[in-house]
């Protein structure tokens, strides 16, 4: 695997475990529709969080959660409404990033909630 790939799913992981510490209960990892892979279903308080992880190495390049396209979005936007239909939930859904990138020998973490209305 490459090196960005092994770098992106050890992302997703730490991604998955912030979730669980801070009381979210994981539906899916990785889950497709067609083209679009939505990185994290979680739930947390009757909200349906669908959770896009963007990992980089550094921040030379800019933010991760700049990397979030407007093509990606319309993408999850598609996948999580057929996830909601083919589930038959009546819930609210909610569009985050977690964007995670390392520092120093360690990662820092941020969740943006609602990260869609930021664009």
């Amino acid at each position: 695997m490459a090196e960005h790939n092994e770098l992106g799913k050890l992302g997703e992981e730490l991604a998955v475990e912030f979730l669980q510490k801070n009381g979210y209960a994981i539906l899916e990892t990785n889950w497709t529709f067609q083209k679009a892979e939505i990185d994290i279903l979680a739930t947390k308080e009757g909200i349906l969080a669908v959770v896009e992880v963007k990992t980089r190495s550094s921040l030379d390049f800019g933010l991760p959660q700049d990397f979030v396209k407007s093509k990606k979005i319309q993408l999850l936007v598609k996948a999580v409404d057929a996830y909601v239909n083919q589930k038959n939930l009546n819930i609210e859904v909610r569009f985050d990033i977690i964007a995670v990138h390392k520092e120093g020998k360690s990662f820092a973490i941020e969740h943006l909630t609602d990260a869609f209305y930021h664009f």
